[in-house]
């Protein structure tokens, strides 16, 4: 049995802006955040609540690449894999995170939902190649020790947080 989508933190995001199509990035990106992607569920839901029709919604949320449409980690990791941290040596950092979380290039969130390791063709920080980020802070002059490294910082920081709880 599924429980019923919970819509509360919708109708909070919603309370923050006018209900109108202006507001419907916002409001998407304000539930990304909350979610950590787009749920199916609110895309009806939404819509009627700005007034616009549920196609125009997704396609906005399918247009934008950073929206999301499935779960995402708690931790979203992005490894830049343009060309200044290509050479840098960009994939064994990828290919270090991967392995210790067990992923693949197909496979980019664990199960728990704790990580998500993408990558992405530039982080605008090749002066610090290579680079990569967690939720957004940039990271720079990465090796794959020091990939690892942060991967245990962050599992200690979820453990922390599960005892606390």
């Amino acid at each position: 049995m599924t429980r019923p989508f919970d819509f509360a933190p919708v109708d909070r995001i919603l309370d923050n802006y006018p209900r109108s199509e202006l507001s419907t990035i916002a409001i998407l990106q304000d539930i990304q955040e909350h979610y950590h992607y787009l749920p199916r569920e609110v895309f009806p839901y939404v819509a009627k609540a700005i007034g616009v029709g549920e196609a125009r919604l997704y396609g906005v949320a399918t247009f934008y690449e950073n929206f999301s449409l499935e779960p995402k980690g708690k931790y979203v990791i992005r490894c830049c894999d343009g060309t200044a941290c290509h050479v840098r040596g960009s994939i064994p950092i990828l290919e270090r995170l991967r392995a210790e979380l067990g992923l693949t290039g197909g496979k980019k969130t664990t199960d728990d939902l704790n990580f998500t390791v993408e990558t992405v063709s530039c982080l605008g920080a090749c002066g610090l190649a290579p680079a990569m980020t967690v939720n957004g802070t940039v990271y720079g002059a990465m090796t794959p020790d020091k990939a690892s490294e942060l991967l245990k910082e962050l599992k200690a920081e979820l453990e922390k947080e599960a005892a606390e709880a």
